[in-house]
């Protein structure tokens, strides 16, 4: 049969060849990434939307640099006109220009009406600025703004890499609480087995598999809610590290260790949010000095060639030069001035204020991440108590059940305390991890804390 084939179609057609690339994409395009902590975030700090955007954004400030810079650097333009007139004036101007200038030109009919003149004029010129305060003060106001966008780019880095270390936990988590419902649908299914069993030796009642049968029901829900929480925890992880599709967690959770005390303290002042505002309050000082500027003259020097031809552009029939130097002083300009100072006062005392307030907030949310890790902790401990009680009273009430001393309402109410204790359980090891990663990104030493300072330094 294959031969036959082989026979039919000598050459491979076009369509094959696509459908041969489509089943060779697909599997790598469908292939789920499963990363370790570290990895994850690493991979979302290069490939996560949000910061490729704000990098483009400390980029363009980058070329505000330039910008400013480029106000104190000479001026070098070139021009090409033509002119055609019979104006007297330009028409005399025109021509000396030109070099072609006679004696019979001084007659008065052609100095009152000229023949039409043409004139192709070439001009190269240059300007440079001696004395501009403005764009000295821009120059500087630019590179703070420059290296303060910098700065909150990392800390904006921090956030992100927080957010994807809560999913990936989350993911973890999710794990966990598919695990404890699949734990229970085994348990539900026992339970329903041991009732039918003694139903059916005539040792219990047939409500009580109806009651099993119930409660199995219950646990298959939580199960396929369990399923949901996982598939929705993956899909959210690879939103955070930028690819189409779900991501998963490998690898075991990393042990973090909270900062101290006064570790934390030395470290949130440091914070790229806060040098970042701190870096624009000083810019908005200098806005006020960028607008008494307004006061000051600009003083330069210029010059420039130009060459003149009647019939050809680029000629050079005539040629001449200047050299110039100038001073421009705005003496009034309808107190648009004073409103600009007043404006630029104002707004430094908003930066300001904008200031103080983050230093507080601040410093509250390092007081809340401590109190929050404390809370995660203690509830930690007390969840690990609660399912090694409802271990043991599921031990006790299993017990008397198959003794036939409790009935099966009761062995059914301390599974449900059981599945509750252990999805509890996972949930409170998640939100103690995720506390010690808040007071680390509130410190402002998350990238560090997960061994990935250095890499991003080099980058």
């Amino acid at each position: 049969m294959s031969r036959k084939v082989l026979a039919l179609h000598p050459r491979p057609s076009f369509l094959t060849f696509t459908l041969l690339a489509i089943l060779a994409v697909c599997p790598a395009a469908a292939q789920e990434r499963t990363l370790s902590l570290t990895d994850a975030v690493a991979f979302a700090l290069q490939n996560n939307n949000e910061l490729r955007a704000a990098e483009n954004s400390v980029a363009s400030r980058n070329d505000d640099v330039g910008i400013a810079r480029s106000n104190l650097l000479p001026k070098v333009f070139f021009e090409e006109r033509y002119l055609r007139t019979n104006n007297p004036t330009y028409a005399f101007m025109a021509k000396l220009n030109q070099g072609l200038f006679r004696q019979r030109d001084f007659a008065i009919d052609s100095l009152n009406n000229p023949s039409p003149v043409d004139d192709y004029q070439t001009q190269f010129g240059l300007e440079q600025p001696l004395f501009v305060p403005k764009a000295w003060i821009g120059l500087d106001i630019s590179k703070r703004e420059y290296e303060s966008e910098s700065i909150a780019l990392a800390r904006k880095k921090e956030e992100m890499a927080f957010k994807v270390c809560r999913a990936w936990l989350m993911v973890h988590s999710a794990k966990a609480q598919l695990r404890a419902a699949e734990r229970g649908v085994q348990d539900a299914l026992e339970h329903q087995r041991a009732a039918t069993l003694r139903y059916e030796a005539d040792l219990g009642m047939y409500a009580d598999t109806l009651r099993a049968g119930t409660a199995l029901a219950e646990a298959r829900q939580r199960k396929v809610t369990a399923d949901k929480n996982h598939d929705l925890a993956r899909h959210v992880l690879g939103l955070l590290m930028g690819v189409d599709g779900p991501a998963d967690a490998a690898g075991e959770i990393p042990d973090f260790l909270p900062r101290t005390d006064h570790e934390a303290d030395e470290s949130f002042r440091l914070r790229g949010d806060l040098r970042s505002m701190e870096m624009r309050y000083e810019n908005a000082e200098r806005n006020i000095a960028l607008s008494e500027t307004e006061y000051l003259p600009y003083v330069g020097v210029g010059g420039g060639w130009q060459w003149n031809d009647p019939s050809r552009p680029f000629g050079g029939e005539g040629d001449s030069w200047q050299v110039s130097a100038f001073l421009r002083w705005n003496l009034f300009d309808g107190t648009k001035r004073e409103h600009e100072r007043s404006k630029a006062r104002h707004q430094a005392r908003q930066a300001r204020e904008h200031l103080l307030g983050l230093k507080k907030a601040v410093a509250f949310g390092l007081h809340q991440a401590r109190l929050g890790m404390e809370e995660a902790k203690a509830n930690l401990e007390l969840a690990g108590e609660a399912l090694k009680t409802a271990e043991e009273g599921k031990r006790l009430v299993q017990m008397r059940y198959e003794n036939s001393f409790s009935p099966i309402v009761d062995i059914l109410d301390a599974q449900v305390v059981l599945d509750r204790a252990r999805a509890g359980l996972a949930a409170r090891e998640n939100e103690y991890r995720v506390s010690i990663l808040n007071l680390s990104l509130e410190s402002g030493t998350l990238l560090e804390d997960l061994g990935l300072a250095s890499r991003e330094k080099k980058r």
